[in-house]
């Protein structure tokens, strides 16, 4: 029973979460398995671990690509721009990785996952103040 009410706990936090919270969440998770690759290297099944790895944060930087490109996106077209070269730059580590793989390679993409996430749950104050 407890896996049931904990999985059911997980649905109703997702559906009232905010995008962004979401959205940190979701990269401190991609953050996460990139690092337990990191830490684990030398493993049996790494291979595996490591392309899933890998997979998850370039399907999440993609969504991202494509979300940023839309018209109705309300960002500043300077930061719009500055997150699609980001974007690129993690495509071609992700590439990079994939044809020699090197845990230290990685340390950047849990760095940039890390800090995008923590920027993510930062309140600018004029939220912070209609929360008071």
């Amino acid at each position: 029973m407890y896996p049931a009410a904990l999985k059911h706990y997980d649905q109703v936090r997702r559906a009232t979460q905010n995008g962004r919270d979401l959205e940190a969440e979701v990269l401190e998770k991609a953050a996460l398995r990139l690092q337990q690759c990191r830490d684990r290297w030398g493993e049996k099944e790494q291979g595996d671990r490591l392309h899933a790895a890998l997979k998850y944060n370039q399907r999440i930087w993609t969504v991202f690509q494509a979300e940023l490109e839309k018209p109705e996106n309300p960002l500043p077209e300077a930061l719009k721009i500055d997150l699609l070269r980001l974007s690129l730059f993690i495509d071609r580590r992700t590439l990079e990785i994939l044809a020699e793989p090197k845990p230290e390679k990685l340390t950047i993409l849990i760095e940039i996952n890390r800090n995008i996430a923590a920027g993510l749950r930062s309140r600018p104050l004029s939220e912070k103040a209609a929360a008071a």
